[in-house]
């Protein structure tokens, strides 16, 4: 059968009719176990019931109305966010890559207010990546997505990742931020060191720049706190959220601290969707969910559990694996052999995974996985690479 779909997605095979926790069903009932998780955003699982709760009750009273009225549900989610991190202000939004452009944009706005509006130029990484848009895929470089796109820089610096001697070089009057995941994940789960971090930090503060942590694959409790930048000890100007926010509903955040974002006055930005009461009611129950005491407190042991499992296997099969990397339950298996094998190997044994750079592996169980599936997932890697 044709599809009429655009081919930007190549032509996947497989084809889920219903899903429950940790676990994806075909139409002829054949069972996966999910490690993917829509890449990192069905953080609860499948059909949670307080999120099925939550988006049902509200449906039932109000779908949209636009941001041209005060809206409850997004209010009580800005101000809970406001609550629980460096934030003091959140711009609603529909996508990952949408809270990464506002962001941007506060960055250029902030220096233009301050009078500086040459300052338009941000510093990134290498490897790194921020979304699809047109101004995140500058920002990443990376030539594959750029191709027919973009020519030039489009006000975009690149500093090689963890090269902070290489960072200060890259700075100059024109620079007006810098932006940087705390855990890579489409550049092949990686960790950003802490000093560096706070390198970065310094540099900011030092010339007069914001520092924006794109924590859209890495939040939302991920690596077992409710923000990575909360266990390493450095505050970001600006984060952008999406994916796990809305537990599989889709919405984005753009958070700031207070005088960045009053430079964003009435009228330089909106989003016709952003903060509508539907996703900010399922926001505000995944919200409810991982702030539960203990609950991240899990996250972290089982993220434990299962690394000194995998760190296991990369011993025992040196010749397919080369390392694990990775912080609660963002994992990553890096390889000797092609991921896209090794991937494909995995789901022929019904365990569903995610490729990502550096040939490697990203393993993204829901936060609620019980320890049994767990080591049933751990299993299903053992069979296959002891079958390779």
């Amino acid at each position: 059968m044709t599809s009429s779909l655009m081919d930007n997605y190549g032509n996947p095979k497989l084809e889920f009719d219903h899903g429950k926790g940790t676990y994806l069903f075909t139409g002829d009932g054949e069972k996966f176990l999910d490690f993917a998780m829509g890449i990192a955003v069905n953080c609860l699982g499948h059909c949670h019931p307080a999120l099925i709760r939550a988006l049902r009750d509200q449906a039932d009273k109000l779908w949209h109305t636009s941001n041209l009225y005060r809206i409850a549900q997004s209010e009580r989610l800005a101000s809970r966010l406001a609550e629980l991190t460096f934030a003091d202000r959140t711009f609603f939004c529909n996508s990952g890559t949408e809270a990464v452009e506002c962001g941007f944009k506060i960055m250029r706005r902030f220096q233009y207010e301050n009078g500086q509006p040459q300052r338009k130029r941000i510093i990134s990484v290498t490897e790194s990546f921020h979304g699809r848009t047109l101004a995140p895929i500058a920002a990443a470089a990376n030539p594959v997505h750029m191709e027919g796109f973009l020519i030039g820089d489009s006000g975009f610096d690149q500093a090689p990742f963890g090269d902070i001697e290489a960072m200060a070089k890259a700075i100059d009057f024109n620079t007006a931020g810098i932006v940087i995941e705390p855990v890579q994940g489409e550049g092949g789960i990686r960790l950003t060191p802490i000093d560096y971090l706070q390198g970065l930090r310094d540099l900011c503060d030092e010339h007069g720049m914001l520092l924006m942590f794109d924590e859209v694959q890495c939040g939302m409790g991920r690596t077992g706190s409710l923000f990575a930048y909360q266990q390493l000890g450095v505050k970001p100007d600006i984060l952008a959220s999406a994916k796990a926010l809305g537990g599989g509903f889709p919405i984005g955040a753009c958070l700031a601290t207070a005088q960045p974002a009053m430079a964003m006055k009435a009228g330089s930005h909106g989003s016709t969707f952003g903060g509508n009461p539907l996703a900010c009611a399922v926001a505000n129950a995944v919200l409810d969910e991982l702030t539960k005491p203990g609950f991240l407190d899990e996250v972290r042991r089982k993220g434990e559990y299962v690394f000194e499992k995998l760190q296991s296997l990369v011993e025992q099969y040196p010749d397919i694996l080369l390392s694990v990397s990775g912080t609660g339950l963002m994992l990553g298996l890096n390889c000797q052999v092609s991921n896209t094998e090794l991937s494909d190997r995995l789901i022929e044994n019904n365990l569903l995974t995610v490729k990502a750079g550096k040939n490697s592996i990203r393993l993204l169980p829901p936060l609620t996985v019980s320890y049994e599936e767990l080591d049933e997932g751990l299993e299903k890697i053992a069979g296959t690479l002891g079958s390779w």
